[in-house]
């Protein structure tokens, strides 16, 4: 009895950000792990078709790194970085097009339906929702692009309907498709929904400090002195850095949680504690 009543409590624990929550919109990175491994995809379809039963407007981003340079090798193809950003070649790209906005996108979708949800599967091409450019650098990643501008229309004709899931593609200033990176590529769409929360699902259980201790809740000031100390290594130096422009662009909170952990979503969503990192504007926000 003890436990059924423990699964009461949980549910009476989560009706305030139910409140909260609902009718805004809430926009997630899927990638890592929680998009490689098939238990993981399975429970993150569940986490995403509940947020929608409870009236929160939900926006999918996916990457999936890892399944395309899987499909390059078995094409006999080579995959290339360059710090740690793909180098997108024509043959790659279209790899990329295939896997992530064919194969990995569907299958998102499939489970979703799956479970009663109603998904609508694109990429940044599809009725004009993202604007890319070719991405400087050097040396050149080839058709790697940036945001230059988000048209919401037809993720607005979406919800609440149905759950977009969006691969990060999207045409450049030519015409041509470019691969964008997915941390970005949901960032940039967070702050043209103006969304309540910007979640990046990572391989790591959120931000660290120096002790490599999880900081649970980061403000902007507190982001960026981690970030002018150099206390931020690997991906989470641009994954906070993604996380301050979006705050800059007028979206309330960025969670960075482990999504390797099951029902990371809603944990970190539905429960005071959290699961990860909050990034927040100010200290009134932290609660």
């Amino acid at each position: 009895m003890k436990e059924v009543i423990d699964k009461a409590r949980i549910l009476i624990e989560a009706l305030p950000y139910i409140k909260e929550f609902r009718r805004r919109t809430v926009v997630v990175k899927i990638g890592g792990a929680a998009i490689d491994d098939l238990e993981l995809r399975q429970r993150f379809a569940e986490d995403v078709v509940l947020l929608t039963w409870v009236g929160i407007n939900v926006v999918v981003v996916h990457g999936g790194g890892k399944q395309v340079s899987h499909m390059l090798t078995r094409l006999g193809l080579e995959p290339s970085f360059v710090g740690g950003v793909r180098v997108t070649d024509g043959p790659t790209l279209e790899v990329a097009e295939m896997v992530l906005g064919g194969s990995l996108n569907k299958e998102l979708v499939r489970l979703i339906g799956s479970l009663g949800g109603r998904a609508a599967g694109l990429t940044g091409k599809d009725g004009g929702l993202v604007r890319a450019k070719r991405l400087e650098n050097e040396p050149d990643l080839g058709l790697v692009g940036e945001i230059v501008s988000v048209d919401r229309s037809v993720i607005d004709r979406l919800h609440p309907e149905f759950i977009p899931i969006i691969a990060p593609l999207a045409p450049g200033e030519q015409g041509e498709t470019l691969n964008v990176n997915a941390d970005p590529f949901a960032a940039g769409l967070a702050a043209a929904l103006s969304a309540e929360k910007l979640v990046l699902l990572t391989d790591v259980s959120g931000v660290a400090d120096e002790r490599g201790e999880l900081i649970p809740s980061l403000t902007r000031e507190m982001a960026r002195d981690l970030i002018e100390r150099g206390a931020l290594g690997g991906g989470m130096l641009p994954k906070v850095k993604h996380a301050l422009r979006a705050l800059e662009a007028g979206v309330r909170k960025v969670h960075i949680i482990d999504g390797r952990l099951e029902h990371a979503l809603l944990l970190e969503i539905f429960t005071k504690a959290g699961v990860g990192t909050q990034v927040v504007g100010s200290d009134a926000e932290q609660e």
